[in-house]
This record gives structure tokens, sequence and C-alpha cells, in this order.
């Protein structure tokens, strides 16, 4: 029987993949002789159409790159052919004013941005920051820049003083445009930006709260022509523009995407999850990330669909905004799933359309309960970073799961999770110097092989080369090669299917065991109705390892401490219990929703440098208690035990 599925696998394998016998062959046979008979077959039974439509998806990319690459396409030319197919669908609808633009609206708004851009001055390879909020002028202004080569840089609109102004210079940007709504943010660092950078403002015109020299961009725009401009000679793996990380833990860095990156992260979404151009997505993503940039908008540049952009995330509006616009596919990134689900329950969250939830960072702990509440049929979660070449997708609705791989055929896709130490969260390595593979149930940090001639593995980097280095690890696979290294670690169950548990840098050691932050929030947002939660550790003198502390925002001061601890003991661990609270009015968070931990690791639990309230959990009663300086002195000291 084993052998009868091992040699259809072969031929589907070939006939889907169109792989060589010599690279099919050893992948089934060590799959097959690594594992014994039942267990082989449940495998294969279980994950053989999932791994099969994987691989269609994989083949149809690999296929629509290959021939981006040989005609030198660029994102601007595939639009020009939904222009030709949808001209007078729509292909954006701004919430925020309810106006809409047609296929052939955005491309004449984008032509007019570019020929404006060339009658200044700008050619090909030129950057151009963009720190504007959501809009659908937006989109038309980075698509204009795409046509003649100019390079968008996209600032995190949440950016103020030194972040800002670091953005803005290691970009080298020649101008910055900015909507009128950020003015007062501009002003502020536009002394320490070069005095050759050209400022343009659109939106609502008012000089006297502008710094000197800048340009309405709007009434400039509206009168420069909507032919099509004259587009230089860029190919698919030329720079489209620069996305910034969040900045969790420093200074965001510019990672680079090119147009095949850029085609490969819609399309992986579009095809693993069966979209059609009839679909209509709700983006309330900020549009500087590429969550919404790419995987949202990116579904109308690229396959023709209609998408809808809202200024900014709005749980309160959500439901009745699908309603309102007709949504078939919702975006959602970090938290929002838990604070659509911390909404009174209203009508409206039943009686809309969608039918599919797509993003990354749905807690497990609230999956089901997310799509019973809301009957929502799909959850599409995937894994993926700006910059990465080792995406996941959870194609097949498996609940918890970011993603897979597969199980039958492992080297298909060259991607891993290797060994890590569980302190310093170093790569581990074999007696050969290569590192160590994960088994199944074993967390490791994901990693993907570097290819640089293939578009689907390449690895672009960070406008620092410094940074970019940092992210590649040498003899990761095996001897002489070079993968990326995503910083996350994920756990893998027998059947391939991957669910992420934290950072590297996230994860701590206490008590012996290792915790992971993710987990941990999940469980006490959940333990205090959804609250929003940061967990961290901290070092404590003479202590090894890191005690764990929370940070908790309760404005109202109502969380209830006994039974808050009560309920800690039933639903964790004791090493995972935080041993210090600290409650706050509200937790930093990241324009994506990701909490912001540096400056509450550095804070610690010190009451002498935090003026939140701040608790420390007894060993002995198992109740928080009130940290004062007194006990915080015996903590340090040693005298009183953790």
């Amino acid at each position: 029987m084993r052998l009868a599925c091992c040699t259809a696998l072969l031929f589907l394998l070939r006939l889907v993949l169109g792989l060589p016998w010599l690279q099919v062959i050893p992948a089934v046979l060590i799959f097959y002789l690594g594992t014994g008979g039942h267990a082989f077959l449940r495998v294969f039974v279980k994950t053989l159409g999932r791994d099969l439509h994987a691989a269609y998806v994989l083949l149809n990319v690999k296929l629509n790159v290959n021939r981006h690459v040989r005609e030198r396409n660029t994102v601007p030319k595939i639009f020009a052919k939904m222009v030709q197919k949808h001209g007078d669908k729509k292909a954006l609808i701004f919430e925020g004013t309810g106006e809409s633009w047609s296929f052939r609206e955005l491309d004449a708004y984008s032509n007019r941005a570019a020929n404006f851009l060339l009658q200044r001055g700008f050619r090909s390879g030129d950057v151009v920051a963009v720190f504007m909020e959501n809009s659908a002028q937006f989109v038309g202004l980075w698509l204009g820049m795409a046509k003649i080569g100019v390079e968008a840089a996209f600032i995190n609109f949440n950016l103020r003083l030194q972040a800002l102004e670091h953005c803005i210079n290691i970009s080298n940007a020649k101008a910055v445009v900015f909507c009128s709504e950020l003015s007062e943010a501009i002003c502020e660092v536009h002394p320490s930006l070069g005095k050759t950078v050209s400022m343009f403002c659109c939106g609502n015109w008012d000089p006297q709260r502008l710094p000197k020299g800048t340009e309405h961009l709007d009434p400039l725009i509206n009168s420069a022509s909507s032919r099509q401009p004259s587009q230089p000679d860029r190919c698919f793996t030329d720079r489209l523009f620069y996305i910034y990380t969040s900045g969790t833990t420093g200074m965001p860095k510019a990672a680079i995407v090119v147009h095949s990156r850029y085609y490969r992260m819609a399309a992986l979404v579009y095809y693993g999850f069966r979209m059609t151009p009839e679909d209509v997505v709700y983006d309330c993503l900020p549009l500087y990330h590429s969550a919404g940039n790419i995987v949202g908008v990116g579904q109308c540049l690229l396959h023709g669909m209609t998408v809808v952009i809202r200024k900014k995330f709005s749980a309160s509006n959500f439901w009745d905004d699908c309603i309102k616009y007709n949504c078939t596919i919702v975006q959602y990134i970090g938290e929002i799933c838990r604070y659509l689900l911390n909404q009174p329950v209203r009508p409206s969250e039943r009686q809309h359309r969608v039918r599919m939830a797509l993003g990354n960072g749905l807690r497990q702990s609230i999956w089901e309960e997310f799509t019973n509440r809301f009957g929502v049929r799909q959850i599409a979660e995937f894994y993926g970073a700006t910059e990465c070449n080792c995406s996941l997708g959870n194609f097949d609705n498996k609940t918890g799961a970011c993603g897979f791989n597969s199980r039958i055929a492992p080297y298909i896709y060259p991607i891993r999770l290797v060994r890590v130490d569980e302190e310093t969260m170093e790569l581990i390595r074999g007696p050969d110097g290569v590192c160590i593979p994960c088994k199944p149930g074993e967390p490791g940090q994901l990693v993907g092989r570097i290819i640089q001639n293939d578009p689907l593995r390449r690895f672009d980097g960070y406008v620092n080369e410094t940074a970019t280095n940092k992210k590649i690890g040498r003899d990761v696979f095996k001897k002489g090669d070079s993968a990326y290294l995503s910083g996350d670690v994920l756990i893998m169950d027998e059947y391939g299917y991957m669910y992420f548990k934290d950072r590297t840098g996230d994860t701590f050691r206490w008590r012996g065991e290792n915790v992971s932050t993710t987990e941990v929030e999940g469980t006490l947002s959940r333990l205090l109705d959804m609250k929003d939660v940061v967990v961290y550790g901290v070092e404590v003198p003479g202590v090894e390892g890191k005690a764990g502390m929370a940070a908790i925002a309760d404005p109202t001061h109502g969380t209830d401490l006994e039974r808050f601890a009560s309920d800690l003991d039933k639903a964790l661990p004791a090493y995972a219990q935080p041993v210090f609270l600290r409650f706050l009015p509200e937790v930093d968070k990241t324009g994506t929703f990701k909490f912001q931990k540096t400056n509450l690791r550095r804070d610690s639990f010190d009451p002498n440098v935090v003026s939140d309230r701040l608790y420390y959990r007894d060993p002995v009663s198992r109740r928080y208690t009130e940290l004062t300086e007194a006990l915080h002195r015996s903590i340090v000291s040693g005298k009183q035990k953790l």
C-alpha cells in the first residue's frame, strides 16, 4: 500500500512541479524510510490534497514570475492589463469620503502624478518619501512613481521626531510628500532634513502651518497630463519601493521591495486562498505596511479585485462597513480580531457577506470564538514578513496554524525549522557545522534557503547593508549555503502544520523552562476580558533566567487581582505565570498593532523608575501584593525569595 502511494506521489509531483526524478525520488524515499506503516499512510492520506494544491500554487506563481522576468514586466505594466480588462470597474473605494476610483481613473491619476514628477526633474532611481494617512491618493501616487522608476519610501504616519527624521534621511529621499494632517510632525523635523529635499503637501492648504518652500501637490498633479508617461527600461527584479520594519526593538529598517517580491506576495495569497476577481477586500490596515499595500492593494493592481480602503481601523464600524460595501474578504493583523471580539454583540456582525478573514497574528486561543461569533467560514492565516523568503499559508483552514510544509516531500519548498539555544536563541550546529533540523513538536527558528538568482528564493535585504547581513545565516541547510533567518520560533506537528510560538528575542527562560510571551499574552488577555497585555522577561539580581512580567492596560483600575491570581493557577503552569504586574492606562503599539516592549523591559520592576501601579506575586500566599520601594530593595538584595 505504501509503495503504491509513493509511486502515485512520484507521478503527481513530477506532473505538477515539473521536477526531475533525481529530486523527487530521494525526497519521497527518505520520508518513506523514515516512517513506518500506518504513520506514513496516515500522513499521506491526510496531507496529499493539501500538498498538491500548494504544489500547484507554487508552480503557477513560479511560471508567472519567470514569464514576467523574461518579458521585463513591472507592477505598472501588469496593472495596465487590468485597466484594459476592468476599465470601468471599481478599483478602490475610500471609506473616509465614500469616493471610488475605477481602474481607468486610478490609471489616469497615477499618470498625472508620474508626469508631474518628470516635469520636476525626478528620474528613475530617485527616492521620494511618502508620509501620508490611508487614501486612494496614496496608492495613485506610488503607482505613478513606479511608472517612471521613482522609488517610494513609505513612512509610518505614527512616527515623530527622531524616528521620523531617521526614516526620511536613511532613504536618501529627494522629496517628501505628506498630507496636511501630518504637517505639524513634518515641521518638527524639517530643520534636520537636507536643504535640497523638496516638500509637497496634499489635502487642506494652509501655508502658515507648513515648512517654508512647501508646495501644494493637489493642483500640481491635477494640471499635469493624464497620458501614459514614457517608462524607463526597468525589469521585474528592480526596486519598487521601501517598507520599514515596525521598530519594536529599535529604529525602523528600510526593507527593499522589488517588483517580483510585490507580485510574489500578492499572488501566493491570491492563488493559495482561491480568491477571484469578483471578491471585494476590506483593507483597514496601514498602507505603509506590506499587509495593507501588498497583500491587500496588490489584489486590485495585479488581479482586478475591488479594494475598500479605510483611513484607520475601527472596531465599532468594522462590520457595518463590510455590509455597506459588500465585502467578501476582510484583512486583519496583530490584535484586530481580539478588538472585534471585545465589542458588544450587534446584528451587523452576522449580516455581512464576508467569507474569509485574511491576515496574520490571530491567537489560537480566540480562533474558534472569532469564527463562531462572526460567521466567517475561513481564516486565511499566513506567515510572512516584507523581506522574508520563507512565507507560509494556512490554505486548508487548519485551526491555529499559520501555514505548513510538506512532510511527504519536505525539500520541494526549501524552508526548515532549525534548533536554537534555549537561553541565547543562537543557532545550534551539528559536528559538521550545519544547523540541526527540528523534529515534529520541537520548537525552532524558521529559515529559508537563499537562491539569489531565483525571484522566489532571493533575499533583497535592507537599505542598510549591516542590517541585511544580520539576517543571513551561513551553512544552514548544507555547507556553503546561505539562508534567511526569520527571527521567529515556530513548532511543526506530525502533518507539517506550523504554529507560531514567539519571536526569538521575546522568548525567555525561567525556572528551567522556556516561556513564550505570545502564548502567555493570549492567555492573560482572555482572562482579563480581552485587555491589552504585554509579557516580557526581566532580570532579577542573583537569580538565574528572567522573571515574567506583564504590563496590562487598565485605565479604570478594574482588575480583580485575587480572582486573576486564582484563574492563573488554572490556566498556566507556575513557571509561565507573571511574577510582576504593571498596570498602565494604555500599552504602546506600533501602527500594525504590535506591542512595543523595549521601554517596558528597560523600566523593569523598579518603583523608583515606574510611576504606574506595580505588583509582585508572593510565592507563599500566591497573591499579588503592591510592590513598594522596600519590597523592591528586599527582592533585589535577595532577602525576598522568588
